[in-house]
């Protein structure tokens, strides 16, 4: 019997049956926000699901086997992100329920914007849409090459034809479901991890490494974290920490919270929750690397590790329960880019009765489509999991400087260019030094690009900061 089909079958069956019996389809609000009223564990479940999904499970093994403990820094990094978030965590919810916010970039958009200003609200909607919707390319890139991987080994097809099957089956159920059907099959896919990291991930851990005596054999810089170089691990705590707090997925599970303690709550256990899993995931492809050496391609690492320590059944069960995690994440970024370019390009700002519903829900559905077929191409011209994982989780970082100000100040309309110039010089220094390393890989770090990004952007708004309110004190004086 064919158990990767047996497994799918269910897991199929499992999701059709929430997406059509419990997801109601005309409420606008239910779809982007679950109705701004989601109790704490399935916004854990569905919040961790999304950090520890398919993609980021298979791309901290594939950087595991490439890096050592340098992917375990990753985590760390976020636990602290997870814990500055906690500190605002509330006050976005207060705020996103009482201006009616639905997405991250639709905060600052209304932070930053004058009603009286036209042109300068549409370039700075454009802007900060378009770099979001840049950013999660990357990242919904990053599922897709993980289902493809393991749709073509484990049914011998070519990987052409898997991401093209990977790609429907998330565009499908993204544009059914909306956040509240997410959500849903969020809370089974992280029970499902869980299972399968109980049953495989660390028992195969021990034995590959001896009961952890064999971690001694990996490469020097393996070991110290620092394969990518010490500004690659120094970089993580300092700057890629704050990109959590930008994150807009993080922004629609705070936005969907019942009240603001669970906000809080949600922000402290997930990022409690989700490092063990940032330290499992690098040590299975540790593991592989002990006992195989460096031959191997980094995205086939998780398929090596599960065909090695489990029979066909559990084989079956692990790699859809892979995909479903993959599908997890991928649902999630899909339906926020979606949601946030049809809100804050069509006109977000129009009163909810001016807004036509069914017609604005159309807009999001062939958005969806259209982005899913963007990120299938990505896929297929750039199979780089590592990369495309890493830089579509730290390039968010350029948007923290002028989040932090606007969550710390009341009134910051009057530094809206200098917002708007921290945007785009971040951007593109991240741009340049991505250009750069996969034309110069030897000498620039791809992976790092985020550090200079973040420098740029917020020295550039320090700067102007303090430059502007020196000649405003000028001119009171």
């Amino acid at each position: 019997m064919n158990w990767f089909v047996f497994w799918i079958l269910i897991y199929l069956l499992v999701i059709a049956w929430f997406a059509f019996r419990h997801v109601k389809m005309g409420d606008i609000d239910n779809y982007l926000v679950n109705n701004r009223n989601t109790a704490t564990l399935p916004l854990v479940f569905t919040t961790l699901a999304t950090f520890v999904g398919g993609g980021t499970s298979i791309g901290l093994i594939a950087m595991g086997y490439e890096s050592g403990f340098a992917a375990v820094g990753i985590g760390i990094a976020y636990v602290i992100g997870f814990f500055i978030v906690a500190r605002f965590a509330a006050r976005i919810h207060a705020r996103g329920r009482t201006m009616k916010l639905y997405s991250f970039p639709e905060f600052l958009i209304r932070h930053f914007s004058l009603a009286e200003d036209k042109n300068f609200t549409r370039a700075f909607s454009a802007v900060v849409s378009g770099v979001n919707i840049f950013i999660f390319f990357f990242l919904l890139a990053a599922q897709f090459v993980g289902m493809a991987t393991l749709l073509k080994l484990a049914f011998n097809i070519g990987y052409l034809e898997a991401a093209i099957i990977s790609c429907m089956v998330v565009i499908a159920y993204t544009a059914i479901a909306g956040l509240s059907g997410v959500i849903i099959t969020d809370t089974i896919q992280f029970i499902v991890i869980v299972i399968m990291i109980i049953l495989i991930f660390i028992p195969g851990i021990y034995n590959d490494t001896a009961a952890f005596t064999r971690i001694t054999e990996l490469p020097e810089t393996f070991l110290s974290g620092t394969h990518y170089g010490w500004i690659f691990i120094i970089g993580l705590p300092l700057f890629l920490a704050p990109s959590v707090m930008v994150r807009m997925d993080i922004w629609q599970r705070l936005l969907a919270a019942k009240s603001e303690k669970v906000a809080r709550r949600v922000t402290i256990l997930s990022g409690l929750g989700m490092l063990p899993f940032y330290i499992i995931f690098p040590l299975v492809g540790m593991a592989v690397y002990i006992n195989g050496g460096s031959a191997h391609d980094p995205k086939d690492t998780v398929w090596i590790f599960l065909e090695s320590h489990a029979s066909p059944f559990v084989l079956g069960f692990a790699v859809v329960g892979l995909l479903s995690a993959l599908m997890s994440s991928g649902d999630s970024f899909l339906n926020l880019v979606a949601i946030s370019s049809v809100r804050d390009f069509s006109g977000w700002r129009k009163r909810k009765e001016q807004r036509n519903i069914k017609q604005e829900r159309l807009k999001i559905l062939i958005t969806t489509f259209i982005f899913g077929i963007i990120a299938m191409v990505m896929a297929l011209v750039f199979p780089r999991i590592v990369d495309l994982m890493l830089i579509g989780l730290a390039t968010v970082v350029i948007f923290a400087p002028i989040t932090f100000l606007a969550l710390i100040r009341k009134n910051v309309r009057e530094y809206r260019k200098l917002a708007l110039a921290s945007i785009l010089s971040g951007f593109i220094v991240n741009i340049g030094f991505f250009i750069a390393g996969i034309l110069v890989p030897e000498e620039i770090e791809i992976k790092a690009s985020f550090i200079p990004a973040f420098i740029v952007a917020a020295v550039v708004l320090l700067v102007g900061v303090i430059i502007k309110n020196k000649l405003n004190d000028t001119g009171r004086d």
